[in-house]
């Protein structure tokens, strides 16, 4: 078979078609693979790549590069959405992500409602917005994966998330109407990403997990409007990825239920078993967190081996990338997959 450019592998494995070995990558979002190793080697430096399209760019380009990870992903925290939709930001250092610093509503019932095409000239999506159309001209062959915070942890991340878990079972109506709020506007959002040149979708939602939310609201709103944001992404045309946190033995039967085209997972779950359960499913993941950031390079070289013997489709850290993981390791993770042909 001939070799495949990293963007035509991923597009195919998504597609189910034969390819020459698993596209290996990190996609962004919740998997921010902008770690400390690489940023002091190349000068591009968060917090300040939040905020400026060339830098952004040049930090995705830099991790590509000293990583081996075969995609360029966007953006480098889970804030984006909420800045956008209200709540004040803690945007962090070189070496700690940025993260919610106050929610915008204390209950779904006092969520103000806006207008979803105005927000989309708000916070950083112009940035995000400029840093894909930059990617995508620099780097035809490399996929561009834009990631998305799912409307869950969305939700959770503009209302008191206690209230807001306490609200989906208590407020069930004024609880769906935030969540098709904020599912109408992460489809505009991905959407944009989309026009500017993002390849691909990855959505992340760790609130949404059956340890959070049992089978019945698993079911009930993580699968609807996982759905619903998944099909509107679909509709332009690019493929959509989702990760889904924890153990996932409680809400298993509802895995095959999302549209997703792969579906990533926690290092707690087994990808080969679960591949044979669900053959329908594109399965991605799941070398360890800890083992990428606390390992040895043989470590993780012979454990992202063994998932690549189980024909697991598409090689990526489990749940996402501490800011410490030495360099070594996450190049003896992609070498691997990158010489399993």
């Amino acid at each position: 078979m001939m070799s495949l450019s990293p963007k035509q592998r991923l597009l195919d494995t998504v597609k189910k078609k034969k390819v020459d070995r698993p596209p290996v990558i990190c996609t962004g979002g919740m998997m921010n693979a902008a770690i400390v190793d690489v940023m002091n080697e190349s000068g591009h430096t968060l917090p300040e790549g939040h905020f400026d399209s060339e830098l952004m760019a040049a930090i995705a380009t830099d991790v590509h590069r000293d990583t081996g990870f075969e995609n360029l992903g966007i953006p480098f925290c889970m804030t984006v959405e909420a800045e956008v939709l209200g709540s004040d930001i803690d945007f962090g250092t070189l070496a700690c992500e940025p993260k919610i610093a106050r929610e915008s509503f204390p209950s779904v019932k006092e969520v103000v409602y806006r207008d979803v095409a105005a927000m989309l000239n708000a916070g950083r999506i112009h940035t995000l917005a400029g840093a894909a159309e930059r990617l995508a001209k620099m780097n035809p062959e490399v996929p561009i994966i834009g990631s998305v915070t799912g409307p869950i942890s969305t939700a959770a991340s503009i209302v008191d998330p206690m209230q807001f878990l306490k609200e989906l079972r208590k407020e069930r109506d004024a609880s769906h109407r935030v969540l098709d709020y904020v599912s109408e506007f992460l489809i505009a959002f991905a959407q944009t990403l989309v026009e500017s040149g993002a390849t691909a979708i990855c959505i992340g939602d760790p609130t949404a997990t059956g340890e959070i939310l049992g089978p019945k609201m698993f079911s009930d709103y993580a699968v609807t409007y996982l759905n619903k944001v998944i099909d509107g992404i679909h509709a332009t045309g690019v493929p959509v990825l989702v990760h889904i946190c924890g153990e996932m033995k409680a809400v298993k039967p509802s895995i095959p239920q999302l549209h997703a085209d792969a579906i990533s997972t926690d290092a707690f779950v087994n990808l080969k078993l679960l591949k044979q359960e669900y053959p329908q499913l594109t399965t991605m993941g799941n070398v360890s967190t800890f083992l990428l950031e606390l390992g040895d390079p043989d470590k993780v070289a012979r454990h992202t081996e063994g998932l690549v013997k189980d024909g697991i489709d598409i090689i990526s850290p489990a749940c996402g990338l501490s800011t410490a993981s030495p360099v070594a390791n996450i190049r003896a993770m992609t070498g691997i997959v990158k010489n399993s042909h």
